[in-house]
């Protein structure tokens, strides 16, 4: 039913119980020339003269009477309907469906869940963690986490931090293959490859060279289709791997991973927060979007500064030359 359709008949049961239209118009927050407007439309879909009507009083027809006492039990189950979704957008419990990268993301996807948790107990947070670009009004997203280098179109983004690429490596490796001292010299090293989950192509190293983003082929000694499987792959000593800030930043800091190269570091890429409009949300999807801002956004914690890097390879080097 068009949507001038259905305002027409709340505008004629509104008329009846208040038996004004004027009062009908105004309690619609319409003016009464539109509001007689919207009947005469509807008699004239309708064929049928609807209500006896004067400057003074107005009265159903019999036709009108047999309309109405048809169409108010389905007005009433709508109204009903439209209370229900208006108390819901205020309630802080239901469905939270959250999206993220499967990569190496837990780690900062997880204490914000753990928070929220405790904070609404009523929410049942629903999380997918898929490293594919899915559809958003398909999947019934309420918020959503990416890598990105820009925002996706027709939702609202928010960068939280830069999507760092490090070259790294464990100690382990270092003493028994040294350290390359520039990126070409990484031909000589067994690197490790990511093998796209959807596509099965292997990604390239991506770098910062001289300020440009650039991106180059890797000859693999190490493949695989999961992040976490690569970071135990370097952590273990079998490769050098070029991981994300967000797998590698603890490593680094505690010394079980060493940072090399650092002046190629890429921030080429950004964590991103993706949702739709807010003020059609509920609740508990504004609460989680507020509290994960506030918890991730330029959070030192998942990211690396250049005196941080510098000091962790310096370190490193130094220990590798100590053996």
């Amino acid at each position: 039913m068009p949507i001038n359709e259905l305002r027409a008949i709340s505008t004629l049961a509104k008329a009846v119980e208040l038996g004004s239209l004027r009062k009908a118009a105004a309690a619609q927050d319409m003016t009464p020339q539109a509001a007689s407007q919207a009947l005469a439309q509807l008699e004239a879909h309708l064929g049928v003269r609807l209500l006896h009507r004067t400057t003074r009083n107005i009265a159903l027809t019999s036709e009108g009477r047999q309309f109405l006492e048809s169409a108010q039990p389905a007005l009433a189950a709508l109204e009903r309907a439209v209370q229900r979704a208006r108390s819901a957008k205020d309630e802080d419990q239901g469905t939270l469906r959250i999206v993220g990268p499967r990569s190496c993301f837990l780690p900062v996807l997880w204490p914000v869940v753990d928070e929220f948790c405790k904070q609404y107990p009523g929410v049942q947070p629903d999380v997918l963690l898929d490293d594919r670009i899915g559809n958003w009004v398909r999947d019934q997203v309420d918020v959503g986490f990416r890598f990105s280098s820009q925002p996706e179109e027709g939702l609202i983004a928010r960068r939280l931090f830069p999507l760092q690429m490090i070259i790294c490596a464990s100690p382990a490796y270092l003493a028994a293959h040294g350290a390359p001292d520039s990126l070409e010299a990484l031909a000589s090293h067994h690197c490790s490859a990511f093998r796209h989950p959807a596509s099965g192509a292997l990604m390239p190293w991506y770098f910062t060279i001289d300020g440009t983003f650039v991106q180059r082929d890797i000859s693999p000694a190490f493949t695989t289709n999961d992040a976490e499987v690569e970071v135990a792959s370097v952590m273990s000593g079998h490769c050098i791997g070029l991981l994300t800030n967000t797998s590698a930043a603890t490593a680094i800091r505690e010394g079980r991973l060493v940072p090399l190269l650092i002046q190629h570091v890429s921030e080429h890429y950004g964590v991103y927060i993706y949702y739709g409009s807010r003020k059609a949300q509920p609740a508990r999807v504004r609460a989680f979007i507020d509290l994960a801002i506030a918890r991730l956004a330029d959070n030192p914690a998942y990211f690396l500064g250049t005196e941080e890097l510098q000091a962790a390879e310096a370190q490193g080097r130094r220990a590798m030359a100590a053996r």
